[in-house]
């Protein structure tokens, strides 16, 4: 499955090479639109289990564990790169603090004045989001569901939900939603907060 989602990505970025440049506006309304589909049809899959909900309610607070986890360790990453590049330490937590956001962290960078950062950042998190697809079924089978839903960060809640939830069982697909909303809403606030 890794290599099927492997190969779609780079039919993709060969497609985006050739197609001409109006095919865009036509693009981003299908994605938005396969995006709604893949969101209602796992929607669909956790409303079935009704066992989830009862299961994440018996959490509590415990479940905002998964999303402090995955942006302290996304800080990190950027810390220890930072300083293995001889960044500076700020500017490495800035570009980590995208947790997967790669439209919103970019723009952020950029506009503080820092083009590069923004570049970078950007990058750094359409690869997080391109790696995601392909390692979370290694995880899943390998380690265990909750490792699955770390990869994707803020994607979490809609990008690389399909996958997660494909891979894993509905209580890992709610958790990573989850998940995926608390990073959303830490990034506005983390990328700031080291610029």
């Amino acid at each position: 499955m890794s290599l099927i989602l492997l190969a779609a990505l780079a039919l993709g970025v060969a497609g985006g090479v050739l197609l001409p440049e109006d095919a865009s506006a036509f693009l981003d309304s299908a994605s938005s639109v396969m995006l709604l589909a893949l969101l209602f049809s796992v929607g669909i899959d956790m409303g079935r289990n009704k066992e989830v909900f009862a299961r994440i309610k018996e959490l509590g607070l415990k479940i905002l564990l998964i999303p402090v986890g995955v942006a302290a360790g996304s800080l990190f990453g950027g810390a220890v790169t930072a300083l293995l590049i001889h960044l500076p330490l700020r500017e490495g937590m800035a570009i980590s603090s995208g947790l997967g956001w790669y439209s919103l962290s970019g723009i952020l960078l950029t506009e503080a004045g820092n083009p590069t950062g923004g570049a970078v950042s950007f990058l750094a998190n359409v690869f997080r989001e391109a790696i995601t697809f392909v390692i979370v079924p290694f995880l899943a089978g390998h380690l265990n569901f909750y490792c699955a839903i770390a990869p994707a960060g803020a994607t979490a809640m809609d990008t690389t939900l399909g996958v997660i939830s494909k891979n894993t069982n509905s209580e890992t697909a709610v958790l990573a939603f989850v998940s995926g909303v608390v990073c959303t809403l830490l990034v506005p606030v983390l990328v700031p907060l080291f610029l």
